[in-house]
């Protein structure tokens, strides 16, 4: 089957799946005294991570689909740092003692259009509360334009061991109908200026199906950024969702790539990563050197995958700081207000700002774990899966009946109890995971997703 015949039949809206439940499904119901609950019933010993949200950025890029605005004043950055503060030591109250902690991710937005100062301070007063490991991981996001000296400071004082470079294009004109200009030199200079910190882990991030960009103009980013040496390279599709983010409005849909050379950019990314850079693929859209972490951990079925993406991390809790941050934790999910003045407003008030969430069923729990091991290892075995939750398998194979159609198109091996997704059913693989998802099939009401191509 060619490929436009795939995209017909496949390329329909379905989720991330970075958590399930996922987002939308989440409701008021859950609040911070559902939280508060929950985080004083987590066992003393269990391994925590932790996310901290900045929500502020220096531009706003227009393919943005993140929680955050383009703030330049000093006042409320160091306003929104002190909320930061007293919800971390709220949280840290209701849990009591020093938690363990395995894994630190500032993310945005910036983290870095915080003051230096702030940064450094926040970061202390978590050491203070929580014990973060030594062997910990303390990653950080970063955009290369806009780092500077202060920053490299901070984070040298805050530990910093991972950092992830926001790339998504090298061409010009791509760069110019997103709002995000950034030469290869900047970026270059950045990575080389991490490094310099001791920071031995880099990430950089890139997409595929933005406006003008091309399968040849693909090609040539992912070259260029061979050239940064970095540890890891995720490879995102475009999710044009104007009606969820309406600065995306301002890029002309004429401009944008269909989706049969969307898939055609992807694989042209994928065979100059693997082919001429010797990364692995990790998953759907990472991929990584032999010898990283994140291969390993995929090789050994170990890896996992939440709101920041695939990960290494098995911590069983994350508690997820700031606005729109979302927390997970073993009864459920909670997410904090998004907006910047509701979620100050209500730490202020009580230390939390939980907006929403969802309570985890024994349901919920095995279809959480099946879609993630689809996710991430691209194989799963239903009946054993079943069995180590005391469930019933019946259902799950009911909603696998379509994989009968997947596999005659060549996208997994199915043997009826047994999935394997094949390499061309790779960037299909979001599409067999929804097929678990009762939320979005037996829900009236569903939310708009982006393309799964």
């Amino acid at each position: 089957m060619d490929d436009a015949d795939l995209i017909v039949r496949y390329d329909g809206r379905v989720p991330r799946y970075t958590s399930y439940p996922t987002a939308p499904h989440f409701h008021a119901g859950i609040t911070s005294a559902v939280y508060e609950r929950w985080l004083a019933e987590v066992p003393v010993d269990a391994p925590l991570s932790l996310y901290l949200h900045v929500p502020f950025c220096d531009r706003l890029c227009l393919y943005c689909g993140c929680n955050t605005s383009v703030v330049r004043q000093d006042a409320p950055k160091r306003a929104y740092a002190l909320n930061l503060m007293h919800e971390l030591e709220r949280v840290a109250d209701l849990m009591g003692g020093r938690p363990n902690v395995s894994q630190i991710h500032w993310g945005g937005g910036t983290p870095t259009s915080l003051p230096a100062d702030c940064l450094v301070t926040i970061m202390d007063r978590t050491r203070a509360r929580f014990h973060v490991l030594n062997e910990a991981e303390v990653a950080v996001e970063v955009d290369p334009t806009v780092l500077n000296a202060p920053a490299l400071d901070a984070l040298r004082l805050m530990g910093v061991n991972r950092a992830s470079l926001g790339v998504q294009d090298f061409d010009e004109t791509v760069q110019e109908a997103i709002g995000r200009r950034q030469s290869f030199a900047q970026t270059e200079a950045a990575a080389e200026a991490l490094r310099g910190l001791g920071i031995g882990s880099l990430n950089l991030d890139l997409i595929y199906g933005l406006p003008h960009q091309t399968s040849d103009s693909v090609a040539r980013t992912a070259r260029a950024a061979l050239r940064l040496q970095a540890d890891r390279i995720a490879v995102f599709g475009y999710a044009h969702v104007p009606w969820m983010k309406r600065h995306q409005a301002l890029i002309a849909e004429a401009s944008l790539p269909g989706p049969v050379e969307r898939l055609a950019q992807a694989r042209t990314m994928r065979g100059v990563l693997e082919g001429e850079g010797g990364y692995v693929p990790v998953g759907l859209d990472h991929f990584a050197l032999p010898d990283d972490a994140m291969a390993v951990a995929a090789r050994a079925r170990r890896l996992h995958r939440g709101f920041q993406g695939y990960t290494t991390d098995a911590a069983p809790v994350l508690i997820g700081l700031g606005a729109s941050a979302i927390g997970m934790l073993p009864q459920g999910y909670v997410q904090n207000a998004t907006a910047v003045p509701a979620y100050s407003a209500a730490v202020k008030q009580d230390g939390l700002a939980v907006a929403r969430g969802v309570a985890l069923s024994e349901d919920d729990r095995l279809r959480r774990d099946l879609i993630e091991r689809i996710m991430c290892d691209l194989e799963a075995d239903l009946p054993a899966l079943a069995r180590a939750y005391g469930a019933d398998v019946a259902p799950l194979l009911a909603d696998a009946a379509p994989l009968t159609g997947f596999a005659a198109d060549g996208l997994v091996e199915w043997n009826g109890t047994r999935l394997l997704i094949t390499p061309s059913g790779r960037p299909f693989v979001r599409n067999v995971a929804a097929l678990f998802d009762v939320y979005l099939q037996h829900h009236a009401a569903t939310p708009r997703h982006a393309h799964a191509v």
